[in-house]
């Protein structure tokens, strides 16, 4: 039996990683291994997981950081498998956004254990009603990570996606170019204003009825962009 659709582990070390993904092959449909930070921070945006497992030894980022990033970004469980075993550390990953601390050696079947707890649970209190935007007759389902028009799927990228994702849960606040480059790609360095140009440009092409002249998503010139359209929500962003 499945208790998920997908789960996350973010790991570096080869072999831990691969005995966490074999123990927990009956857990979940799919397990995605990956073993730095930002390649986990990308995983998430790219497909949302059911419960993400997280090494706090990652040779990129603080493992506390990319916690306190994955709970900005999702709601779903972070177990936090660590060599870590002071009080400070397990308080410091817990208030990150961790819902569970377990630390190395660990027991296999303690994992899964907790792992299928902690799915139970999501499931559990997990809103009922769908998880959607409204702008105008453009419809994003946050859960599904699809944007549609008329029941027709409009085939966003994962860089599209999260760019309209972005503006249109902060619909009538203008972001500025380093804020929406940080919100989809992270800290890394780059030209944000070309490169986010670039991508609305692609966007505006597939929301917009007249990509020349925008009204979903205008330019705010030398600053940033804006959601101009005040969304219609049905449930829990997720």
């Amino acid at each position: 039996m499945s208790f998920a659709e997908l789960i996350l582990v973010i790991e570096d070390d080869a072999p831990v990683a691969a005995a966490v993904a074999a123990a927990l092959h009956d857990t979940a449909r799919s397990v995605r291994r990956v073993s730095t930070g930002r390649e986990g921070i990308m995983a998430v945006r790219e497909a949302m997981p059911d419960l993400v497992v997280l090494d706090l030894g990652l040779p990129d980022l603080d493992g506390v950081s990319v916690c306190r990033k994955l709970r900005d970004e999702t709601r779903v469980p972070i177990v936090v498998l660590t060599a870590r075993h002071a009080e400070l550390d397990k308080v410091q990953v817990l208030n990150a956004g961790a819902d569970d601390y377990i630390t190395k050696p660990f027991s296999t079947k303690e994992l899964v254990a907790r792992v299928q707890a902690h799915l139970r649970r999501s499931l559990l209190y997990q809103p009922s009603a769908p998880r959607t935007i409204q702008l105008g007759d453009l419809s994003l389902d946050l859960g599904r990570r699809v944007a549609t028009r008329s029941g027709r799927e409009l085939g966003l990228t994962p860089v599209e996606w999260q760019l309209l994702r972005v503006l249109a849960t902060n619909a009538g606040r203008t972001l500025t170019h380093r804020q929406l480059f940080h919100a989809v790609w992270g800290n890394v360095f780059g030209d944000a204003q070309q490169n986010l140009r670039v991508h609305i440009t692609h966007l505006r092409r597939k929301i917009e009825e007249t990509p020349t002249a925008p009204s979903i998503i205008v330019t705010e010139p030398g600053v940033g962009y804006r959601c101009e359209v005040e969304p219609a929500t049905n449930g829990a962003y997720r």
